[in-house]
């Protein structure tokens, strides 16, 4: 399992519209090959920021699956208009201890 994470800066006159839009997409990303689960999650210090945290069962369903999808045109529709500054996106995998 790859975990993709992203930390979600909203722009704050957008605020109010990004929660919509994200369940909106979900919708979207849930149904593609490869995909999990998801969690956003809000963070308390500062209420313009999100964590977004996805699973995939592999690296190359997110990266080449996903994101050469024609499902990836309509989720960037959706979302990326929102960030401030653009997210950058990081892939980790679980290591046994």
């Amino acid at each position: 399992m790859v975990l993709e994470v992203a930390i979600l800066q909203i722009k704050p006159e957008l605020i109010e519209q990004f929660e919509p839009a994200f369940r909106e997409a979900s919708k979207i990303i849930s149904k593609m090959k490869g995909y999990i689960n998801l969690e956003l999650q809000k963070c308390l210090e500062d209420e313009y920021k999100y964590i977004l945290l996805v699973r995939w069962e592999t690296l190359e369903d997110h990266v080449k699956g996903f994101r050469d999808s024609e499902e990836y045109k309509e989720w960037k529709g959706l979302l990326h208009h929102f960030y401030e500054p653009f997210p950058v996106v990081e892939h980790y995998i679980n290591i046994e201890l």
